[in-house]
């Protein structure tokens, strides 16, 4: 049985947890979520499989 997890929503809901957090670090947390996501679309890692 295989498990198929999208990188791009838990990404997002990992960053969503850290800006209701500790919202001084919007900048930062959205740089790095736009930076992750552009890196994993370029090499075509959309998925992971556990």
């Amino acid at each position: 049985m295989t498990l198929n997890l999208s990188i791009g929503p838990l990404v997002a809901l990992i960053a969503g947890i850290l800006i209701l957090i500790m919202p001084r670090l919007l900048n930062v947390i959205v740089a790095l979520y736009l930076i992750l996501i552009g890196v994993l679309g370029l090499l075509g890692m959309h998925t992971l499989r556990l």
